[in-house]
């Protein structure tokens, strides 16, 4: 264990259900703080006396890191950090007998926050310790498992110009909105895409196509989908904006909760998707916030593989009833 983080003198109650033996994988960013250092260091004192800490040193390393933590008797791993590094732990964990877990230490914590978990990372810490493995299918597209959701077109465009803001500027939510800006008004011309889908096909042109997993997100955006999460399918959603017009006019109406399938995107669900983009080379592709350039066509698919994950007490009661 980090002789860094040292956890507060608080005595945290003993979970309700057995501490299984824990290894946390952190983020390299979490613990730059006193926060997460707190939170990391308190998380490992309820997680037990055998729990262990391994600092992520480069995103290469992850598979290794859980490899060495299944060898040696973890049976929980637990991904400290954001949506980011969930993803990458899970990729990882995929078909393995072992859970996953996730401590919501990121900006959004989308996954977690889906799963039920609380924002406060020592109370999931709790829940984890109390609570109960559930498999699940992720997504997978050309190869890349995703929990959240990916996209094509302008929104991993977005992506990109939002690290240039933050690595001038730092991480301010003026600088978030300013890549937005700055990524409209630098808008030529909308992709044509042909979607492939359920025996049908269909050739648009659209600014964004957006793939989602997650049916937290959906709803917390007011968009059409949470039913076919729950069907195991993807929802996919085709932007109506082939234009800068378009795109200020959809941003408005998404911020403000008054987007309408129909109207301002098309909606459709699947289990099995193909996204021919026509155009030569790479496209930027966005995945839980991440983003690398790919060759199409792109395949959207379920796991093979289950992604065992702990789920909260209340969840796990649910899941199981």
């Amino acid at each position: 264990m980090d002789t860094a983080f040292t956890a507060p003198d608080t005595d945290f109650p003993s979970p309700a259900r057995p501490v299984r033996r824990v290894t946390i994988i952190a983020n390299p960013k979490s613990g730059r703080n006193s926060r997460d250092r707190d939170a990391i260091a308190s998380s490992l004192k309820i997680f037990g006396e055998d729990a262990t800490l391994e600092m992520i040193s480069s995103p290469d390393e992850i598979g290794r890191l859980v490899d060495r933590a299944c060898t040696n008797g973890a049976d929980v791993i637990v991904a400290a950090g954001g949506d980011g590094t969930a993803t990458a732990v899970a990729a990882a964990m995929l078909g393995r007998p072992q859970a996953m877990a996730v401590l919501p230490l990121g900006t959004f914590n989308y996954f977690a926050r889906g799963l039920g978990f609380d924002e406060d990372p020592v109370e999931a810490a709790r829940q984890i310790a109390s609570g109960e493995p559930h498999a699940i299918s992720v997504g997978v597209v050309n190869g890349q498992s995703f929990l959240n959701n990916a996209s094509l077109g302008i929104y991993p465009v977005v992506l990109r110009a939002r690290e240039s803001v933050y690595s001038r500027w730092g991480r301010w939510r003026l600088a978030a909105h300013w890549s937005l800006i700055r990524t409209f008004l630098r808008f030529r011309r909308p992709m044509k895409v042909t979607l492939r889908f359920g025996g049908t096909e269909e050739t648009r042109r659209t600014a964004l196509v957006f793939v989602a997993r997650s049916a937290y997100q959906l709803e917390r955006f007011g968009l059409e989908g949470a039913d076919a999460i729950s069907d195991d399918h993807f929802a996919v959603l085709v932007a109506r904006a082939a234009t800068r017009r378009d795109l200020w006019r959809m941003a408005f109406r998404l911020a403000i909760g008054s987007v309408e399938a129909g109207r301002d995107y098309d909606f459709f669900s699947s289990d099995d998707l193909t996204i021919d983009i026509h155009r030569r080379g790479a496209s930027l592709l966005a995945f839980d916030g991440e983003k690398r350039r790919a060759r199409g066509p792109f395949r959207f698919s379920m796991s093979t593989d289950a992604l065992k994950i702990m789920l909260p007490p209340h969840r796990a009661d649910e899941a199981s009833g």
